[in-house]
């Protein structure tokens, strides 16, 4: 019997708890979660960006506090959806390893009327300015 180098030992102890409990799952579909994960991850930062671009280089679209409102919910915006998107990923984890059904998430329907008020108050600034 071969004993773990202190590499392998030093990595497992970093790892969460749920993690190494149940059965690993099928690589594809620890992939395809991941896949996910990274698609959330580039919303989050798309989010991030739209924020920078409407607060540095669109200084005519509204007044100033309009627009550092409009900045600030999309960065606000991005932060959580990047905490949304791991919790996600972890939430479905736990299930395949535990042979479980995939947790039902809000986090679409919450998206979707963000993404929805965003657009609503660009538009009226738009409009208005």
């Amino acid at each position: 019997m071969t004993t773990p180098s202190p590499d392998h030992s030093r990595r497992r102890a970093f790892r969460p708890r749920w993690q190494r409990q149940g059965r690993h799952p099928d690589y594809r579909f620890s992939l395809a979660n991941e896949r996910t994960f990274l698609a959330w991850i580039r919303t989050a930062l798309a989010f991030m960006a739209g924020a920078v671009g409407i607060y540095q280089f669109a200084p005519d679209i509204a007044t100033p506090w309009a627009r550092e409102a409009l900045a600030l919910m999309l960065s606000l915006g991005g932060a959580l959806l990047s905490l949304a998107a791991y919790r996600r990923w972890a939430g479905n984890e736990r299930a395949m390893r535990s042979d479980a059904a995939l947790p039902y998430t809000r986090l679409l329907w919450l998206l979707a009327l963000f993404v929805t008020a965003v657009a609503v108050v660009l538009g009226l600034l738009l409009v208005s300015g």
